[in-house]
């Protein structure tokens, strides 16, 4: 069995300050793989808190799309609990080059001796975490270096794809063709010289890839005062297709859609 797991369903500052939702990124599990990602604030209290509790100890790797708070504030603590506290030296962490490097690291330097491997994410990059292959096709036009994910199982089936935040340019629905679709959606409305998608952006990628199901999420506060569920379920009717909202701690099957 495959599945997803939302740790959080927050996007954008204001509702990961007020916490109207959680921000403690996904949990995936492919072909028995566990890896999480964007481990946001509160990441480690959602794993303790999910019922049932998901085990640190069992992730595989970690995944930073890039390095901003709400997506890695929490990486240092999961990839200490990862590690037992850095007595079981294991896993991966992915990450951009500007999350590693520079004068503001966010993965502290202490920390990174606790993974078997720390590898930079990058355009056009392939990844292999035991079964499951993972690709950062393109960058994203964001403020920080970011990418979304696409994954394949070991039939090399692209079974999931992530679109993390960025503008939207032309072209970006190209790269992420996974059956299952996630989709951050900061704003309601597009707004000038912020780099979000906005439920715009979502309804023209959606329409053009026409995945088995899509999955909005990442909200901001302009999202949430109009109701994602509702805005998931007008949108579902209008394309006659399968949109849904995320929620703070569903489940998703992979395999069973």
């Amino acid at each position: 069995m495959a599945w997803v797991k939302f740790l959080g369903t927050a996007g954008a500052r204001f509702v990961v300050i007020k916490q109207l939702r959680a921000s403690g990124g996904l949990w995936v599990n492919i072909e028995d793989t566990n890896i999480l990602i964007d481990p946001g604030p509160g990441c480690l209290v959602k794993c303790n808190s999910s019922k049932p509790r998901l085990d640190p100890t069992e992730l595989d790797a970690i995944i930073l799309t890039h390095r901003h708070l709400d997506h890695s504030n929490d990486v240092n603590v999961m990839i200490e609990a990862m590690t037992n506290g850095g007595f079981k030296k294991k896993g991966t962490l992915y990450a951009p080059r500007d999350a590693l490097e520079g004068d503001d690291p966010i993965v502290l330097k202490y920390i990174r001796d606790m993974v078997e491997d720390i590898k930079l994410l990058h355009e056009k990059g392939t990844y292999q975490i035991k079964n499951v292959t993972f690709e950062t096709p393109i960058r994203h036009i964001h403020g920080v270096e970011t990418y979304g994910l696409n994954f394949k199982n070991k039939r090399e089936k692209n079974v999931l794809s992530i679109i993390s935040d960025t503008r939207y340019f032309d072209g970006l629905e190209k790269f992420y063709r996974g059956e299952i679709l996630i989709i951050n959606v900061v704003r309601f409305k597009p707004m000038k010289n912020v780099d979000h998608l906005c439920l715009a952006d979502a309804e023209r990628i959606i329409e053009e890839n026409k995945p088995k199901l899509a999955i909005l999420t990442h909200f901001g506060m302009t999202m949430l005062k109009e109701k994602p569920w509702e805005i998931a379920e007008a949108l579902s009717k209008k394309l006659g297709l399968k949109i849904i909202a995320a929620n703070d701690g569903m489940k998703i099957d992979l395999e069973n859609i």
